[in-house]
Formats: structure tokens, sequence, C-alpha cells
């Protein structure tokens, strides 16, 4: 299933970087969501990526955006890469790949690299897919918050 915008945003659950239960559900109707979908933990793309969501986060959050990443990297995994890089956004386990399916993000050889900007009301307001440049997944999230604010 391809989602595209002006679709309803699947709502997942998860166990997060800090072994909790994580709901999608609990965050619609109360800010604007990324939902950024990654190939592994500390590696070099994915790195950057996150290191760039990391150095936008005031911006992101002054456009009132909670970051979510999600790759099917473990807990512990999760863990480690956030103390190592000071991620201040939540990382999700999706070690059987069900969210990379609900969100038509699954791969062939590598999962794919992609965004998604989900407005208030839990609708994908935009979408961002790129496996090859992961520091513009953050500056193509802001655009899109940018624009959702201003309607």
């Amino acid at each position: 299933m391809v989602l595209r915008v002006g679709d309803d945003a699947p709502l997942f659950e998860g166990v997060t970087d800090t072994g909790e239960k994580f709901s999608l559900s609990e965050y619609v109707g109360k800010a604007n969501i990324v939902v950024y979908f990654y190939p592994k933990d500390d590696t070099p793309g994915c790195t950057r990526e996150a290191c760039a969501f990391r150095d936008s986060w005031d911006k992101l959050t002054q456009r009132g955006a909670v970051v979510i990443g999600v790759s099917s990297d473990g807990v512990e995994s999760h863990q480690a890469f956030k103390k190592k890089y000071d991620l201040p956004f939540i990382l999700v386990s999706d070690p059987n790949n069900k969210i990379r399916e609900l969100y038509g993000v699954k791969g062939l050889l590598l999962p794919p690299r992609v965004t998604f900007v989900i407005d208030k009301k839990g609708k994908i307001s935009y979408v961002y897919n790129s496996q090859l440049n992961p520091e513009r997944h953050v500056d193509e999230a802001l655009r899109a918050l940018q624009a959702l604010n201003s309607e």
C-alpha cells in the first residue's frame, strides 16, 4: 500500500528506545508529527540524518512537531545510538517491519529512507523519499511543517 498526501496516517504501536510502549494515537490531535523511517542505527547515512534532525530540534519544536524515528533495530541499539549522538527525539523499534508495512516503505535490498509529516488531524501532509540525501529529510520536514503552520 502506498500512502499519499491526504491519507489517514496509519496508527501504530511499538517499543521506544527507553523500553516504553509507544502509540502514535497519543500524539494525533495534539501535535504535528514527523515520522521518519531509516535503515539502521549508527551507519553513516542514518547518523547524518539523525544528527540533522537533532541539530534542527529547536526549529522542529517551534513548529509544534514531535519527531519519531523508526528502524528495525532493537531497543538496546536505539539506546546506544541515541546516547552516542545525544538525540532528543523518540526512536521506535520495528523488528518485524510491521510499521514499515503499514506505511508502505519496505525495500528489496535496503529498507527505504522515507519521512512522513502528519498534521494534527492525523492526515499525511507530506512525504519525502530519498535514500541518498539523508540530511535533506529534515529540511523537507521543516518546509512541510511551515506550510502547515501557515494554513
